[in-house]
């Protein structure tokens, strides 16, 4: 297989110059990972799709998941068969949330993209706090978000929608109303789906993710189910994520439905999201007020006024404080980590020491 060039690498979102094979391996060339599957990778060099295999490294028991490829990731490979993943670029972004369980390990969602859609349904699935959550997983990730509000075709309060959300998220981030079946509704989305861009979609299963991806092809490619009616969620119609190259020129990774988004402990209060009442509660009188019965507290005075929306402002509390026992947990973590690489080391120190003496 020949070296791709940077114009086929584009089709596939790759920006620059493309990097120097290293001086061992003279032979890898740059491809971008598609899909993940339980056998292996999927992946593109905007010119074909192959399968390919991690190198034994990434498999290693132990291993920060992060430092796996994913799926978005730019990687360098073998041209052996099959072909083997060795390297990983550097990322120019990463969207992740905390894996299922107590440890709060970090799971990618995507790499490399430019724009995160946080899609939910204009029926029993809108759920403003739940944005809430996504929006500070996307901060910091360094990518742009923006909020899609699909089913705008079996609503009668779009609008008034709309407004309530924009009570709770940031004047930054932009919110768009769809038919994601219609391909003139969803028009308005054209601006982030440009040649060499990657956008990633995350939300509920049934939201209409999948109907969506199929709009922007053109075409039935991923799989839909109905919502139940109880609760207008859906089973998972997308079982793993997937990029895909769109007529447009740019690449959309759709992702299974998530249930539960944890924070990692790595977010932040102070971004666009929750800034403003960070800065809120710096002009209270008392610097460790408690925003509950103190004398000239600003947050109570907003909330009285009507500047600070009281869902948001229970949901900025529910947040912080989920977020300080996750920063805790992933502090504990590292710690733990750190003690047992020292240990490692001292007890093989010994050992060799006591080697020498025989």
């Amino acid at each position: 297989m020949s070296e791709p060039s940077e114009s086929l690498l584009a089709h596939i979102g790759w920006r620059g110059e493309l990097p120097k094979p290293p001086a061992d391996q003279p032979g890898l060339r740059v491809a971008r990972v598609i899909a993940q599957h339980r056998a292996g990778y999927e992946l593109h060099d905007g010119d074909h799709a192959f399968n390919a295999q991690p190198a034994p490294r990434f498999i290693k028991p132990g291993i920060d998941p992060c430092s796996r490829p994913a799926v978005g990731d730019f990687v360098m490979v073998t041209s052996a068969k099959p072909p083997m993943i060795e390297r990983i670029l550097p990322r120019r972004s990463e969207l992740a949330r905390a894996a299922a369980g107590e440890r709060h390990l970090r799971q990618l969602i995507a790499t490399n993209i430019d724009t995160v859609m946080i899609i939910s349904g204009l029926d029993g699935d809108f759920n403003p706090s739940r944005i809430e959550r996504y929006l500070m997983l996307v901060e910091g990730s360094g990518a742009k978000a923006v909020v899609v509000l699909t089913k705008a075709d079996t609503s009668d309060a779009v609008e008034s929608t709309q407004q309530e959300l924009r009570k709770r998220v940031s004047a930054s981030t932009a919110i768009h109303a769809i038919n994601a079946k219609s391909a003139d509704s969803i028009g308005v989305l054209s601006e982030y789906f440009g040649p060499g861009t990657s956008t990633v979609l995350v939300g509920s299963s049934g939201v209409g993710k999948s109907t969506l991806t199929n709009t922007l092809l053109g075409e039935t490619r991923q799989a839909t189910n109905a919502v139940r009616e109880t609760d207008s969620r859906g089973r998972h119609t997308t079982t793993y994520r997937a990029l895909i190259q769109l007529p447009s020129g740019g690449c959309l990774i759709d992702t299974p439905g998530m249930r539960e988004i944890k924070l990692t402990g790595e977010e932040t209060l102070d971004g666009d999201q929750f800034g403003d009442i960070e800065e809120l509660a710096q002009t209270c009188r008392f610097g460790d007020c408690s925003h509950l019965s103190e004398p000239a507290c600003a947050v109570r005075a907003a909330l009285e006024d009507g500047r600070l929306d009281n869902a948001r402002w229970h949901n900025y509390l529910k947040l912080r404080d989920e977020l300080s026992v996750a920063a805790d947990s992933l502090e504990t973590q590292l710690r733990r980590k750190t003690e047992n690489r020292v240990l490692t080391k001292s007890l093989s120190r010994r050992s060799d020491e006591k080697f020498e003496r025989r």
